[in-house]
């Protein structure tokens, strides 16, 4: 009904990065694992029943969505048309865990839910996928006093939600400017996510691969180009083939019309180098014990 044109968010991002993929002959239907909808009991491994009753109620979700309309529309539409999807990508995040540790690497395009914790949404995130990942196989506040979990933020300091308290969450905090530019920024996540993969021997790596550092983005602040968002994906997936560590990316915020074919590119870059393929090698990871959270997105964190 337009109502997405209300949001400066694409909410047709994720349909062409596909597309882009199978214009470059990289996937086919055959070759994508469709995602199932997250159920009911498997929301409930994170988030309360209260929270869950409360996206029963359409301002409720206007309000996490931010599209005001939201609010005069009947639930059962919001939730067909609005809840549904995000459900949908919500269990491609719990599938695409599960395939990273079966398989090295996994990426859901979709997903990302980063500003949803287990009784809170907010700034478009309705479902706590990455929680929900790690779980069922706003997630700084979730695992606050989870020594397993270790949480590496790259982020515009200045802009929402500034969650003070879910900071202390994060073990690794690389603070930026607004503005910061390739140079800087691919400095530091190579320094940072090689410091944080020597502090810690994760059994996998869950990367919020967000494009709202693209320069240009109305929310983001930043100033990164589309080759130092391709890099940067690079420099991730480099640093856990060489240690044999699976990784899920999800594709999480970006605000602009060609965040799509940079996604794809980016992940065209990454089969071109051979970090994702089928021969990738993974060490087991019969018992989870530490999970590793990069998050390249420019919002500072979850609520």
């Amino acid at each position: 009904m337009g109502l997405e044109k209300l949001h400066p968010f694409d909410a047709g991002k994720w349909g062409k990065v596909i597309n882009f993929l199978k214009e470059e002959k990289l996937i086919a239907d055959d070759l994508i694992v469709q995602a199932r909808e997250a159920t009911e009991e498997d929301l409930l491994v994170v988030h309360t029943r209260r929270y869950l009753n409360k996206l029963k109620w359409s301002f409720v979700v206007a309000t996490i969505t931010e599209v005001p309309p939201l609010f005069f529309l009947p639930n059962f539409f919001v939730q067909r048309k609005v809840l549904k999807p995000l459900r949908t990508q919500t269990g491609g995040t719990i599938m695409a865990g599960k395939l990273a540790i079966d398989r090295g690497w996994a990426i859901n395009v979709g997903g990302g839910f980063h500003h949803c914790s287990s009784d809170k949404g907010g700034g478009f995130c309705a479902y706590a996928d990455i929680t929900l990942a790690i779980k069922g196989n706003g997630h700084e506040r979730d695992f606050m006093d989870d020594q397993r979990v270790y949480i590496m933020d790259v982020y515009n300091r200045y802009i929402y939600p500034g969650d003070g308290f879910a900071k202390r969450a994060i073990k690794r905090k690389i603070e930026l400017d607004g503005g910061t530019e390739d140079t800087e920024y691919l400095q530091k996540v190579q320094t940072h996510v090689e410091g944080a993969l020597n502090e810690s021997r994760p059994d996998i790596i869950i990367y919020n691969a967000g494009t709202d550092i693209l320069d240009g983005d109305p929310l983001g602040g930043l100033a990164i180009s589309p080759q130092g968002i391709v890099k940067r994906d690079e420099i991730v997936f480099m640093a856990a083939r060489s240690r044999r560590i699976p990784i899920l990316m999800v594709t999480s915020g970006g605000y602009q019309k060609r965040t799509a074919r940079i996604i794809a590119d980016s992940i065209l870059n990454l089969h071109n180098l051979r970090l994702i393929n089928k021969e990738l090698a993974t060490r087991g990871a019969e018992n989870p014990k530490v999970e590793l959270m990069i998050r390249g997105s420019s919002s500072d964190l979850t609520k």
